[in-house]
Formats: C-alpha cells, sequence, structure tokens
C-alpha cells in the first residue's frame, strides 16, 4: 500500500518523531549557555541568546543581551516557536508556522553584529541546533502539505481498502 512513496503505517510515525526532534533541538537552542557564537580568533568574546561575555580564562565579563528589545524579541520568537511545537506534537498536526523561527535566527545575527562592530565572529553548534529545528520543522510542514489526502490513513482512522472484492 504506497502512495505518494510513502506506507501510510510508518509514515504516521514520521512527522510526530520528526516533530519530538524539533523540540529536543529547540529546547537545546534555548537553554545553551556556551554561546550561540564567539569569535573568530581569540576567543576572548562569546555570547548566547541571553549573554555576551568578554575575557579569558575564569576571567569573564557577562552582560545581558535582555535590555536590547532586538534580543527580547529573539528570545520572545523563539519561545513561541517552542510552544507552538509543543502542541503541534501533542496534537500530531504540523502547525505551518516556521516563519517564526526563521524570522528569530535571522534577526539575532543582524543585530548582533550591528551591537558588536569589531572582529569575526562564528556561530557555534547551540545557534545550529536552532538551525536544525526549524529544518525539521519545515521538513514536517512539507510532509504535511503533500499528504492532506491522505490523513486518515496517516492517523490510523481509515477504513481498510481491499484490493480485491467479491464477484
Amino acid at each position: 500500500m504506497f502512495r505518494c512513496g510513502i506506507e501510510y503505517t510508518r509514515c504516521r510515525w514520521i512527522l510526530p518523531l520528526l516533530l519530538l526532534f524539533a523540540i529536543i533541538f529547540d529546547i537545546i537552542a534555548i537553554a545553551a549557555q556556551s554561546g550561540w557564537v564567539e569569535d573568530e580568533n581569540a576567543k576572548t568574546h562569546y555570547a548566547s541568546m541571553w549573554t555576551q561575555c568578554r575575557g579569558r580564562n575564569d576571567q569573564w565579563d557577562c552582560k545581558s543581551l535582555m535590555e536590547h528589545p532586538w534580543a527580547q524579541a529573539v528570545a520572545a520568537l523563539m519561545i513561541i516557536g517552542l510552544i507552538i511545537l509543543i502542541i503541534a506534537f501533542i496534537v500530531s498536526f504540523v502547525c505551518n508556522l516556521i516563519i517564526v523561527q526563521i524570522i528569530t535566527l535571522i534577526i539575532y545575527p543582524v543585530k548582533f553584529n550591528e551591537l558588536i562592530y569589531e572582529g569575526y565572529f562564528d556561530y557555534t553548534w547551540a545557534y545550529g541546533f536552532g538551525w536544525g529545528a526549524t529544518i525539521l520543522m519545515l521538513g514536517c510542514g512539507i510532509l504535511f502539505c503533500c499528504l492532506p489526502r491522505y490523513e486518515f490513513e496517516l492517523s490510523g482512522m481509515a477504513k481498510p481498502k481491499y484490493i480485491y472484492t467479491a464477484a
């Protein structure tokens, strides 16, 4: 029983599984304290979604980024995206609001680079997990939109289809 190359019984577990991974990636990206960015050469400056720190070894001077409106918007949008993911996971329905996290992941580097003028920065694994969650949400949205006629089969509520009928 294949339609669009995806078997119904296997496919109904793909969307919730991808949503679960997206939730895990989002939590890692939001909770990461070691940074979303760090300077390229000297490793004397790094920033997470919440704070930025300058210094060396054990001598770090950390300041909150939450005093800037753009950082507050980034945090709010990332948390809203996580809440939407959790709701979508609970009802196993992909709310295709991926744009919220895409905006978040674009605002952060643009505004952070405006705040810090010197040097080059590498975006670290925590920022990458944010993009990972966004890409998984995009994949879930595409799968959901590609299979709208088969939602009963995916949810397991469809009547069985028989290849042969009695004549």
